[in-house]
């Protein structure tokens, strides 16, 4: 919901410095491909919509089946929540892409290069995902444990 926040704010005060035609693709950073500015935002609104709307579905739907879960303290716990939110990763991204897609048509200006900007996202969302599941995997292993010994 945050990300579908930032993106409203980033259009409302770029949107009277677009231009009529924004350019949206570039080859040799040169601008290749332009849209109308009223397609364009409708374009980057709609899956912010979608994907703020999966995350919604994927939180309810965990939380849901909270009341299912076993009363102690399980591995699932943690990872559940975390998984609801890996929705916004790509959420991450495609407001990278608006900024920059803004600078570039309102003041001429480029950030990093989007696939940069991806690539950081992916592997830093890797790192937390591969930390949280080696997290419940260590205290999925010590339950065993304690249990192998009662």
């Amino acid at each position: 919901m945050v990300l579908l926040l930032v993106t409203l704010v980033l259009i409302a005060v770029f949107y009277p410095r677009l231009p009529e035609e924004v350019a949206y693709r570039f080859q040799d950073v040169s601008p290749d491909k332009v849209l109308s500015r009223a397609a364009f935002i409708t374009w980057l609104i709609i899956p912010q919509l979608l994907l703020t709307l999966l995350a919604f579905v994927i939180v309810r739907v965990v939380l849901m089946s909270a009341r299912y879960w076993p009363d102690e303290d399980t591995p699932i716990r943690k990872l559940l929540p975390v998984m609801g939110n890996m929705a916004a990763l790509p959420q991450v991204i495609l407001t990278f892409a608006l900024l920059q897609i803004f600078l570039y048509n309102a003041y001429q200006t480029e950030l990093i290069s989007i696939w940069v900007f991806a690539l950081i996202i992916m592997i830093a969302g890797g790192i937390v995902l591969g930390a949280v599941f080696f997290q419940a995997f260590r205290q999925s292993r010590r339950q065993r444990t304690a249990e192998s010994q009662e």
